[in-house]
């Protein structure tokens, strides 16, 4: 009798901390998407946020700069698509995950750099906006999994270091841009609002222009 008692009284305990985790996800991410709202009601010129294209085997692709392509994971028709467009390099945010099958002998500069949308880091910002500023290495086309999240945050940082946009532009853009952003995240509109600018424009030499 006392063991399953004691069965039920632990059983109980799981449900309540489960109700209070519970409950604290959801006061984060209403928070955030609050946040998010009163952000979004400031006046932005929307006709400067990228542009979705239709290719075929691209999927969430959208132009944000010469510079600067955006999408979800490509099939092999797509990097091939990819190349006909005039793009020399594929950045791949995806961890744990290769386009090498699917690249095959196209012509792109491939480059990895693996990002964990709960904790991204400064570093992979610098990594990124190495290439995206090398005269070389551009046109780029950037990509995670949905290009959403991931892909999301690292061209948010793009358009504020590189472009001088506003994190709050950037931040709307990135959630309400038509991406298919994950509300859930909202470590990384936070990530962009305390990105700093300087320190990074300094690493990548951008002030030095």
């Amino acid at each position: 009798m006392n063991y399953q008692f004691g069965i039920i009284s632990h059983f109980h305990r799981v449900v309540r901390t489960m109700l209070v985790l519970g409950v604290i996800l959801f006061m984060q991410i209403y928070h955030g998407c609050a946040e998010a709202q009163m952000k979004s009601e400031q006046a932005f010129d929307v006709s400067r946020w990228a542009v979705p294209i239709e290719k075929p085997g691209l999927p969430n692709l959208h132009k944000v700069s010469e510079d600067l392509y955006r999408g979800a994971q490509p099939t092999t028709q797509g990097f091939q698509e990819l190349h006909k467009m005039g793009m020399k390099t594929v950045v791949n945010l995806r961890s744990r995950h290769s386009d090498q099958d699917k690249l095959g002998n196209i012509d792109l500069t491939y480059i990895e750099i693996p990002m964990n949308a709960w904790h991204p880091e400064d570093e992979d910002v610098v990594k990124f906006l190495q290439v995206t500023t090398d005269p070389e290495k551009v046109p780029v086309f950037v990509h995670c999994q949905h290009g959403a999240d991931r892909t999301g945050v690292i061209v948010a940082s793009y358009r504020v270091i590189v472009q001088g946009w506003s994190k709050d532009e950037a931040i709307a853009e990135m959630m309400e841009g038509d991406f298919g952003f994950h509300a859930v995240w909202i470590n990384l509109p936070r990530f962009i609002r305390n990105l700093n600018v300087e320190k990074v424009r300094k690493d990548l030499g951008l002030d030095e222009e």
